[in-house]
């Protein structure tokens, strides 16, 4: 297969992608300044720490009262008792967690904590064994990306309590700084496009 010099290796994209493309350029202002007000969000959420900690325990325990009540929903149109109580039992588990997170937010922010950095070094693992399996060509970066995983999972795991102060605000600040910059790169792109 050919490929002309100005399309280099990759097709050009579909009538509808440079459609949709070419009606967002107009925008491309307020993409900016909605990466620059996510990105001064994290900004916000790196000086304020507790305060981001503290809300991404409230967001974590609203998401578990919407699972929690989706489940309990689930078990009330399940067919046998057993599986009722099941869905009915896990369902008010969800809540109760819940309550509990928002009622003690720093307490827990340190048990978030820790189970994410059990997660991160649970997701390293599996990622290591996937890498490992790949061709040579593909196994570096997803065993790179694989091992600094489970790393950062055994340092939050390591410095746990200690570090529950900060984990969560920091990874919240640093999620929003760079989606933030996502979308400050994407709107400048759609400038020049």
């Amino acid at each position: 297969m050919a490929y002309s010099v100005k399309t280099g290796p990759f097709p050009e994209p579909p009538e509808n992608l440079r459609r949709v493309i070419e009606n967002l350029r107009p925008r491309w202002r307020w993409i900016v300044a909605l990466g620059v007000l996510i990105a001064a969000m994290g900004v916000a959420a790196l000086v304020l720490v507790v305060s981001a900690r503290i809300a991404s325990v409230y967001t974590i325990a609203v998401f578990m009262i919407v699972a929690g009540v989706a489940e309990i929903a689930t078990g009330l149109g399940a067919k046998t008792w057993r599986r009722f109580v099941v869905w009915i039992v896990a369902g008010l588990a969800y809540i109760v967690v819940a309550v509990f997170a928002l009622a003690q937010p720093l307490i827990a922010a340190a048990f978030f904590t820790l189970l994410l950095g059990a997660g991160m070094i649970a997701t390293g693992v599996v990622r290591i064994y996937l890498g490992a399996h790949l061709g040579v060509r593909l196994r570096g970066p997803v065993l790179l990306a694989a091992v600094l995983t489970a790393l950062v999972g055994v340092l939050i795991v390591a410095g746990w309590p200690a570090n529950s102060f900060a984990i969560l605000g920091v990874l919240l600040g640093l999620d929003l700084a760079f989606w933030g910059a996502a979308w400050i790169g994407f709107g400048l792109r759609l400038r020049r496009y």
